[in-house]
């Protein structure tokens, strides 16, 4: 399997500098491991050390570096190396890799008034229930569920052992008892969405949890019920996001961020790995809640002082206001 650097630069774009379009293109390779056959690319000009060392056959790259990768060898000038690298990839796929083939695998569980568009593709074992709604081009993985009346839009991957439309978590408590709350909404998933694998999507209590379109969630996701998020916001692996939260549009939260029920994130606000978000975010930015990693002894200590800084906040503010009374 093999691409020429001019059926790259043709398909895709760019500027091909200091090499040759007959030159065969073997393998997609990282800066550090790539060789004589492979085409690599630069994502940041930290790795302007990496790149001069490297073995590569040629190297995207952005103009302001196109000059320091000559010096290295051939380089393809992109305005944007990652997305240029990331097309690179969807080229290799369509050339070189299997296609994906419409229909409904024999092994999977269809209901009959379940609508499957004729180019969707519902691999093994996959359950599609009643009256849900599989779109155009989507493709179901294997073991993949999708609760009865959901709806999945055009052009969606959604990977194996994802479930759409699960109850939500819903009970009301009464004497000591737990009465469920019967989950009557659905999921609607937009266009161009893609769900991680053993992802869990509930269904809403009484309106739909929404995904909307260009959404990216990793593997193992929960998103409760009635969570609602907006256009192109993508979330890492075990993300937790509870019952009832607006994510905005373009908003990105990082592995292992829980974000607690009812709370709304503004358009553009990016969560830190590992933040827990318990106030409505209502303004565009990063945000960040960790407590830092230390060796036990000195992280119980540091612990112990953080439960008492609410004391010592008061204790300044006494001191603050006898001084101004003298």
């Amino acid at each position: 399997m093999s691409l020429l650097l001019g059926n790259i630069v043709d398909a895709l774009g760019g500027s091909l500098e200091g090499g040759l379009r007959e030159t065969e293109i073997l393998r997609i390779a990282p800066l550090e491991t790539a060789g004589p056959g492979d085409i690599s690319f630069l994502s940041h000009p930290r790795y302007q050390q990496q790149l001069a060392a490297s073995r590569a056959a040629c190297v995207i790259v952005a103009p302001a570096m196109h000059e320091l990768a000559l010096v290295r060898g051939a380089c393809i000038v992109a305005d944007n190396p990652y997305a240029y690298f990331a097309r690179v990839t969807q080229l290799w796929r369509q050339r070189h890799g299997e296609a994906v083939q419409a229909g409904v695998h024999p092994s999977a569980v269809v209901d009959a008034t379940a609508v499957v568009h004729p180019s969707a593709s519902v691999g093994p074992l996959c359950v599609v229930e009643r009256g849900a709604h599989i779109g155009a081009g989507t493709v179901l993985k294997s073991r993949v569920t999708v609760g009865e009346e959901c709806h999945i839009g055009a052009r969606c991957i959604v990977h194996a052992g994802v479930v759409i439309g699960a109850d939500g978590f819903g009970f009301a408590p009464e004497n000591g008892q737990w009465i469920k709350i019967e989950q009557l909404g659905a999921v609607r998933i937009g266009d161009d969405v893609e769900i991680g694998a053993n992802t869990c999507i509930d269904r809403g209590a009484l309106q739909d949890t929404v995904i909307e379109d260009g959404v990216k969630l990793d593997n193992l996701i929960q998103v409760g019920h009635n969570v609602h998020i907006g256009k192109h916001a993508a979330m890492a692996g075990c993300v937790g996001i509870a019952g009832s939260a607006t994510i905005g549009a373009h908003c990105t939260v990082g592995g292992g961020a829980i974000v607690l029920g009812h709370l709304k994130l503004a358009d553009n606000v990016h969560i830190s790995a590992g933040t827990v978000v318990t106030r409505s975010l209502n303004r565009p930015g990063q945000y960040t809640g960790m407590f830092p990693i230390d060796d036990n002894a000195r992280w119980e200590k540091n612990a112990a002082t953080l439960k008492q800084l609410h004391s010592l906040r008061e204790r300044i503010k006494a001191l603050e206001q006898a001084l101004k009374a003298a």
